[in-house]
Formats: C-alpha cells, sequence, structure tokens
C-alpha cells in the first residue's frame, strides 16, 4: 500500500499509516437530515466512497463509519415549518439519503451512527470536560471553554481572533452573555420540556453539533481515527472543534490523518442550503442518470473546487446542465464499450495473438492514479485510453477474417471490471442502461421510440426500393431529431445524441 494523500493538519501530501497495519478506520461527517441532498453532498460522499473503494481493492481491511446528524437545531426549525414530529422529518430525509446515496452507486457504509442513539456516550464526554475543567455549566447549558485547549485553530491554521470572525453571527444576545468568552461554544443546550428534547445531568435539552461527532468517533472507532474526513466547510468550526473537545477529554490525537474535499461551486460561489443556491441530486436525477452524476464528480481533483454550470430556458428555469451533459456521454461510452465487447462473435476469439499494453497495464495505472493523492482526473484519463483499446479491439473481429486474442478479451473484461470496482464506473447491466438513457432523451424531445421506429422502417423500405434521395432525407430528419443511426450487418440500431 503506497497511498498518500493531503493532510489538512500538516498542509502537506503524506503516506497514509495506519495505527494497525493493514486495517484503516476512517470516520466521514454525515448529513444534517433535514432536506434532500444536494449536488455539494453528492460529491463529498462520492469522494470518499471511492477512497474506501481503492483501500479494499489493495487489500486493506476498512472500517467505514459516516454518521447520521438526526439531532439538530435545522431539524427542529424545518419540523416546525411542516408542522411535522422533529423525529419523524428527520426518518424521512435519513431514507431519501440512503435512497440517493445507492442511486449514486456509492457502497454503504460499515457504520452509520445516529446522534439520537448516543446521548449516554455524549453525556460522557460532556462529563469528563467539565470535570477536566475545559468545559462549564451554565444556567442549563455546557459550553467548551475555548482558552482552556493551547492548540485551538491547529487544523484551520489560524488564531482565535481570525476565527472568532469567522463563527460571528452564529449564537444569539442571550447565548453570548452566558459564556465566558465569546469563541466558547455549545456542547449542551438547554431547551423548554415542551420542545424537542432529553434529560440530561444539566436539565432538560439538546446536544451541540460538534460534540456528537466526537461521542460517535469515539464509540465506534476508538480515541484516535487513522482519518477523520468531511468538506471543506467543516474544518472550521465542526472539524477544529471536534479536535478541541476530544483531545482535552482523552489527551489523545483525534485523527492520525485529515482529509477535505473543495466545494462545487455556482458562480464562484460555495454550494449550499443555507445560500439557497443548490441543487438536490434529486433535480439532476430528473434530466440525467445518476451514475452521470458520480462521474462529473471525478473529473476535478478533490481538493479543488468544482465549477457547476447551468443554462436556462425560456421560462428562466434551469433547463440544462452542460458538465453533466458531458458526463453523460461518456458514461455512456463506458457502457457502450461494454455491450460491444460483449457482442464479439466467439468464432472471431482464438488463442494466441497480442494483447494491448493499456488493458494489462490499466488496474496498475489505475491504482497508481489513485495512489497519488486519489487523483481521479488521471484515473479517467487511463480509462479513456483503455475504452479506445477496447473498442478498438471490437472493430478488428468486425474486419474480414478479423480475430482477436482470447487473452485480450479476458484482459479487457478485467479492465472494464476493475474501473467499476474502483470508480463505481460501468457497474450496471449494460443494455439496461443504454435503453434507460435513450427513452430518457426520447421522452424530452416530445417523442417516441414508436415514431422513431416507424422513420427507420420508413428510411429501410425507400432504400429497399432503391429511393436513396428518399431515404436520405428521413435519415436528415431523425438527425435533426437528435436521432444517431448505426447502420450494421444484423440491422439499423439508433441511439440519441
Amino acid at each position: 500500500m503506497s497511498l498518500s494523500l493531503y493532510d489538512t493538519l500538516t498542509q502537506r501530501k503524506a503516506p497514509f499509516v495506519t495505527e494497525e497495519p493493514g486495517h484503516a478506520r476512517i470516520y466521514v461527517c454525515g448529513p444534517t437530515v433535514y432536506d434532500f441532498p444536494h449536488v455539494g453532498h453528492a460529491r463529498c460522499y462520492i469522494i470518499y466512497d471511492v477512497l474506501v473503494r481503492h483501500l479494499r481493492a489493495s487489500g486493506m481491511k476498512v472500517t467505514y463509519a459516516r454518521n447520521i446528524t438526526d439531532v439538530d437545531d435545522k431539524i427542529l426549525a424545518r419540523s416546525k415549518e411542516n408542522g411535522e414530529d422533529p423525529s419523524a422529518l428527520s426518518r424521512r430525509f435519513t431514507e431519501a439519503f440512503w435512497q440517493d446515496m445507492a442511486a449514486l452507486g456509492n457502497r454503504s457504509p460499515d457504520l452509520e451512527p445516529k446522534v439520537s442513539d448516543h446521548l449516554p456516550q455524549i453525556f460522557e464526554i460532556i462529563g469528563t470536560l467539565i470535570q477536566k475543567d475545559a468545559a462549564y455549566a451554565v444556567a442549563g447549558d455546557v459550553y467548551y471553554s475555548v482558552e482552556s485547549f493551547a492548540g485551538y485553530g491547529k487544523l484551520s491554521h489560524r488564531t482565535v481572533d481570525a476565527l472568532l470572525e469567522g463563527g460571528s453571527g452564529r449564537v444569539g444576545d442571550e447565548e453570548a452573555r452566558k459564556k465566558r468568552a465569546p469563541a466558547d461554544f455549545a456542547l449542551w443546550k438547554g431547551a423548554k420540556e415542551t420542545e424537542w428534547g432529553w434529560m440530561s445531568p444539566w436539565g432538560y435539552g439538546r446536544p451541540g453539533w460538534h460534540i456528537e461527532c466526537s461521542a460517535m468517533a469515539k464509540a465506534h472507532l476508538g480515541e484516535t481515527l487513522d482519518l477523520h474526513g468531511g468538506g471543506l466547510d467543516l474544518v472550521f468550526p465542526h472539524h477544529e472543534n471536534e479536535i478541541a473537545q476530544s483531545e482535552a477529554a482523552s489527551g489523545k490525537p483525534l485523527a492520525r490523518h485529515w482529509m477535505h474535499n473543495g466545494f462545487v461551486e455556482v458562480d464562484k460561489t460555495k454550494m449550499s442550503k443555507s445560500l439557497g443556491n443548490f441543487f438536490t441530486a434529486r433535480e439532476i436525477f430528473a434530466k440525467y442518470e445518476p451514475e452521470a452524476l458520480r462521474y462529473a464528480m471525478l473529473t476535478v481533483h478533490y481538493r479543488s473546487p468544482l465549477h457547476f454550470d447551468f443554462e436556462l430556458d425560456a421560462e428562466s428555469k434551469p433547463s440544462r446542465f452542460p458538465l453533466f451533459d458531458d458526463a453523460e456521454r461518456r458514461v455512456e461510452y463506458v457502457y457502450t464499450t461494454r455491450e460491444r465487447l460483449l457482442s464479439i462473435d466467439p468464432s472471431r476469439i482464438v488463442d494466441g495473438g497480442e494483447v494491448p499494453t493499456a488493458l494489462t497495464t490499466f488496474a496498475k495505472d489505475l491504482s497508481g492514479a489513485l495512489d497519488d493523492d486519489l487523483n481521479m482526473p488521471v484515473a479517467l484519463a487511463h480509462a479513456s485510453e483503455m475504452l479506445k483499446q477496447v473498442n478498438e479491439l471490437v472493430e478488428t473481429t468486425r474486419r474480414k477474417k478479423g480475430t482477436v486474442a482470447r487473452a485480450a478479451v479476458a484482459a479487457a473484461e478485467s479492465a472494464l471490471a476493475a474501473l467499476g470496482t474502483a470508480l463505481g464506473i460501468g457497474e450496471q447491466e449494460p443494455t439496461a442502461f443504454l435503453e434507460r438513457v435513450r427513452a430518457r432523451r426520447v421522452r424530452a424531445k416530445g417523442l417516441t421510440e414508436a415514431d422513431i421506429d416507424a422513420k427507420i422502417d420508413a428510411r429501410k423500405a425507400a432504400r429497399d426500393a432503391k429511393d436513396f434521395a428518399r431515404a436520405d432525407e428521413v435519415r436528415a430528419e431523425l438527425v435533426a431529431l437528435g436521432v444517431e443511426l448505426m447502420d450494421g450487418p444484423k440491422g439499423t440500431t439508433w441511439r440519441m445524441v
């Protein structure tokens, strides 16, 4: 295992070394379930899914935990807007999150702890912090004393004063009066017993956001994680505060490695629910295959921002997303390649012969790219060359007396399988995928497949009658509708472009 990753704490790329050789314990901050996941969430969890896939493909055991924040003030606020029980709302959006992650091809984490199931662990850490004078209770609330932790700010590489500027506006006047210092943050928030909450040693209320992950990570993976990950927006305050409270309680580093992915940006501004400039994953799924969204997220290095653009229709509604248009074409090419490989006439496969280098080295090239700070764009470049070689292999069998080596076909199958295993691209049944894409594009044009088949039949009839001018006219009509015809020995097939 030669994986190197950029570490947010040290600000340099370094070998990923686990405490227990051959076993990686990874904790990624999961969603706060009060709405549907947006494209920024999709990017985050796709990236960590690829990381886990790569580690496992390299032979490492991985225990991957991704929490569900089902207790939060945002959930309470949304439930009041909807007139819905907050616990019911969080359950509903948890189910939606699971559905969207599955649609994106993300494998389920090994552990998915929920805040609501970890109140005793939260109480334990808060109690330890109070005993160590790292936290204090006041009027039903408990706050962490930032000045008690000398290393505060080490993850974000900013001073406490600078962090205060970034954290201002998060608390109301009443909370500000309770705190000993402006930088202190809530571990427990008192609430009226008529509100959503739980009884604690400090009174009725709800846990603060940051303490939740510290408690769940410790409960399931221990006091020091091999890797803690999440979006770049979590560096401060969330992960900075996690470090302060966890390390003050345990006296040990919270994580051996810190990993953060860049934002998805709209007009150079971070996509977020709070800014209202987001598209849910489901909005994209309505126009594109979920795997297109997955592919698009792999085209930019995970630490870089991913610029997201769209076009508006006559009613000023988003109608087209160039990023996903291109990504879906590329995913379609993967499945077309797989389908073509499966279509090779067995009589054209022979013993002996050459095997293209791009096929035999693909798995190694792919692994090497991911070992280098999870460089997915380079991995996709290797995939592009591999797919080109597979298609050239197929074309060889379609020439007169053309044959290919049995070993070459096996290498092509192995390479395509490696692409699916490592990146989660091309794992579906190819014919079903291609038919689904075609059907959706046909509907988007206001057509039916029967309409197109009728025109293709008319073209065939014209050609059979040697009326080639009419056949060309029909073909031009189909091209104008976005239909691409492929004439072959078994007849004419078509796809929407």
